[in-house]
């Protein structure tokens, strides 16, 4: 058989054996896959999403600059603010709102070690969860096992940061009263634990954007194991 004929008789039987295979690949189901790699996909989804979430947030505008995840002044300090704004000290609030974002991208990057801890701590169940929940299931698992202890970590950062200016003294003062008074939350009567509050808000947003890319588009990872994972839901 010379080439032309092989070509025309070969070449389009080959293409309907790929097409079968492909179409085979495309048909598994979750079921279809290993216990092994289905946990395999999703730690490495979860490490990628977590580090990448971390890179954006844990460095100079990471929260200053990015208007989703911005530290705004409590909203309880907004009237206030405006006042002081007419009385000409527009540029200590703006000093202390910079140092609140500040605060935050110092604190941010503490929280590695603890995601990655949390994604290698979990089970072939909460991952078999996390793949059939929602678009976000992953961040919320992150969530439940990192808040808490995130928060104790991110606190003393966010202190030292937002100490050095000294409307945030005179903010925890009037808003301690005023939490007193059932005028405010305690939780925004403290301006540091206010701002640990919002980095957490903005870390887990992050993620969750990464996690719906990646659930979006797992091809675009680079990664077979997780095109093969996260294709078997579709």
């Amino acid at each position: 058989m010379d080439r032309r004929e092989f070509n025309s008789v070969c070449l389009p039987v080959l293409g309907s054996l790929l097409a079968l295979a492909h179409g085979r690949a495309q048909a598994l189901s979750l079921a279809d896959l290993s216990n092994t790699d289905v946990a395999r996909g999703l730690k490495t989804a979860l490490e990628r999403g977590a580090q990448a979430a971390v890179s954006l947030l844990g460095k100079p505008d990471g929260f200053l600059g990015n208007e989703k995840v911005r530290i705004p002044l409590p909203k309880a300090l907004n009237d206030g603010a405006q006042l002081l704004r007419t009385f000409g000290q527009g540029q200590r609030l703006d000093e202390l709102i910079t140092a609140m974002n500040r605060a935050a991208e110092a604190a941010v990057p503490l929280a590695r070690d603890l995601l990655v801890g949390a994604v290698r701590s979990m089970n072939v169940n909460d991952a078999k969860k996390i793949l059939n929940g929602g678009d976000t299931a992953a961040t919320g698992f992150f969530a439940e096992k990192t808040r808490v202890p995130l928060g104790q970590k991110f606190l003393p950062v966010v202190a030292q940061a937002t100490e050095k200016v000294g409307l945030a003294d005179k903010y925890n003062q009037i808003a301690g009263k005023a939490a007193d008074l059932g005028l405010m939350r305690r939780e925004e009567a403290s301006i540091q634990q206010f701002v640990t509050d919002k980095a957490l808000d903005g870390l887990y947003l992050m993620i969750g954007e990464e996690e719906q890319k990646i659930r979006r588009d797992p091809v675009a990872t680079g990664s077979a194991l997780l095109g093969k994972v996260f294709g078997a839901l579709k």
